[in-house]
């Protein structure tokens, strides 16, 4: 409906439902939370996915190949699943010196501090 349109009495439900709408995906975009249309479901297809990653289409193609990122392919066309992509950006991550050094101790137990820096600089 336009907002510069008269409303005849028939339309005024058809008005009201689609306010109503309007409006609950307003709240929802000002209170963070997702739409009916989750980001689990949201399938792209290659460029888009190189849009979302940053990568050039033909990376991404070379890391499919090789199995590193999570792909889908029905038919011709490879398709990638939104939230695994995100999930696979997170287990990319680099650990922080910090985090590198609680692992390190954590696994050979305390270490002098010279051996210290030099463990946290090869990872």
């Amino acid at each position: 409906m336009q907002p510069t349109e008269k409303l005849t009495f028939e339309q005024i439900p058809v008005a009201i439902t689609e306010l109503l709408e309007r409006v609950r995906r307003i709240e929802a975009m000002l209170s963070g939370k997702k739409l009916a249309f989750d980001i689990q479901d949201e399938m792209l297809d290659i460029k888009e996915a190189s849009a979302f990653l940053k990568l050039a289409v033909a990376t991404i193609y070379s890391k499919v190949c090789r199995g590193e990122i999570p792909a889908t392919k029905p038919g011709r066309q490879l398709y990638f699943n939104k939230a695994e992509l995100i999930e696979w950006l997170k287990q990319k991550r680099k650990k922080t010196t910090q985090e590198l050094i609680a692992d390190f101790q954590g696994q050979r137990g305390r270490i002098p501090f010279k051996r210290m820096r030099k463990a946290a600089r090869f990872h």
